[in-house]
């Protein structure tokens, strides 16, 4: 018998990405490689991908798709952003604020993924700058 403690941590588990556990041999979680992974961790005594999936089932999690998006690599990043805001809520009383795209149109598509989810919030990935050609 598994208890309450330890299926909330099964579905925590789930919800996250592999690699927040030190675990970067796949990207996201199986139930064959959950189960895997509970065991060897300690997280759950052996356990069957049957129960696995009915743990998560009532705690409602889901597989869902997942999309993903751009975000700057400047190490630098936030601090513009928070300086930028900023000129919002405290528009200079000599000036004006005027926004322009340093880069220009760009061709960004979403690309589909699955993974683990709490039911009806699909999970936003950051997609890298790396193109792959295939």
């Amino acid at each position: 018998m598994i208890d309450e403690q330890t299926r909330e941590r099964i579905c925590l588990i789930a919800r996250t990405s592999p690699a927040d556990w030190k675990v970067t041999a796949f990207s996201t979680w199986s139930l064959t490689k959950l189960a895997a992974h509970l065991v060897a961790s300690k997280g759950a005594p052996a356990i069957s991908r049957e129960t696995l999936r009915r743990i998560l089932r009532d705690g409602k999690v889901t597989w869902q798709s997942t999309t993903t998006w751009k975000a700057s690599t400047d190490p630098d990043f936030v601090t513009k952003m928070q300086a930028i805001l900023g000129l919002y809520d405290h528009v200079p009383t000599d000036g004006r604020v005027v926004c322009v795209d340093e880069f220009g149109p760009l061709n960004l598509q979403p690309r589909k993924g699955r993974c683990w989810r709490p039911a009806t919030l699909p999970r936003r990935l950051r997609a890298t700058y790396t193109a792959t050609t295939g």
